[in-house]
């Protein structure tokens, strides 16, 4: 894409991002772990997204880790792995139902380890969990005007806690979406593919990607609702591609999937408020979030300073070169 692309980067759709990404974790997080037969018979899915049981919506590690991560960016205009690390330990609150690895990272990260310390306790060949991935939507907004960077980006946001390559390409490509649709007037699928394709490095993802570019909408195909990041990425990712105009469509679908919700529904849920904006989502969601510390008001304002910040470097970067005055 050219830079007339980037008229479309707007305030709302840095907010929508990090906002559908919160609102789409804390509305699938009282399903968390449910398979998708009994979501069926508790809901439909529809019924779970558009009227959710609880007044009051709590989001869940999801949130509380890209917190980390837009602050991070925020402080230091770059992913500081040391920084995130000590920011993930600051934000921690055990009881948004973080998993077993990364609590346990965590909890080491308390005591002193340094993070390179913490990647193999659980996973020896490093998780491949879709933990970076769920996370990294601060990095694919901050580096939207620069592929090279946000791949190097989102590398290191992984890094603290994922070593596997699975774990670290999912968060790529969760970047990699969002810059894509922020950067769309009009939803274009062959160009969303294509800023993707090409960055797929492992067989899973290539393999992944590649045939939900094939296939035809609502194909009766699933890539997976689980943890781990080369079984639940491209759903996410697939979820949004069935429904790019209707981020409550994106909600219906990731409930519907059953198992890791919170986090299908948070991952789909980046990407449609980054192509849509914050005024697809319905404002009775967004005023039931959370708003006490780290809640609705302070990830309003990661999200502004995030944009403003972006703002900045893509000005420098489009600023026209001054001739040498002839000696």
């Amino acid at each position: 894409m050219n830079d007339i692309s980037f008229q479309f980067v707007t305030r709302e759709r840095f907010i929508g991002c990090l906002l559908g990404l919160a609102v789409g974790d804390a509305l699938g997080a009282p399903y968390e772990g449910l398979p998708a037969d009994l979501i069926h018979s508790i809901g439909p899915a529809q019924r779970l997204a558009t009227n959710p049981e609880h007044k009051k919506l709590f989001y869940t590690d999801d949130t509380e880790m890209m917190i980390s991560v837009a602050e991070t960016l925020i402080a230091h205009q770059r992913i500081d792995p040391e920084y995130l690390a000590s920011r993930f330990v600051a934000n921690f609150h055990p009881e948004r139902g973080y998993g077993a690895g990364v609590h346990q990272q965590i909890i080491m990260l308390q005591n002193g380890h340094h993070y390179s310390e913490c990647l193999f306790t659980m996973f020896p060949n490093g998780s491949y969990g879709n933990g970076a991935a769920m996370r990294v939507a601060p990095v694919g907004l901050m580096f939207c005007h620069d592929t090279d960077r946000l791949l190097k980006e989102s590398e290191l946001s992984a890094s603290v806690t994922h070593a596997h390559e699975l774990g670290i390409e999912g968060a790529k490509l969760i970047a990699l979406a969002i810059a894509s649709v922020l950067k769309m007037e009009c939803f274009n699928r062959a160009d969303f593919f294509e800023s993707l394709l090409p960055h797929c490095t492992t067989e899973e993802f290539t393999w992944q990607i590649q045939t939900l570019c094939d296939l035809e909408r609502y194909a009766l195909m699933t890539f997976g609702n689980s943890l781990e990041a080369h079984r639940s990425v491209t759903t996410a990712i697939q979820v949004f591609v069935d429904n790019p105009n209707d981020y409550m469509g994106v909600m219906r679908s990731a409930i519907g999937m059953g198992n890791d919700i919170d986090t299908l529904c948070a991952m789909s849920g980046a990407i449609s408020g980054a192509y849509l904006g914050v005024d697809a989502i319905p404002e009775s969601l967004i005023e039931s979030l959370e708003n006490k510390i780290n809640g609705r008001d302070r990830i309003i304002e990661l999200a502004n300073q995030l944009y403003d910040q972006t703002m900045t470097q893509l000005a420098r970067k489009n600023r026209p070169k001054t001739a040498c005055p002839p000696s």
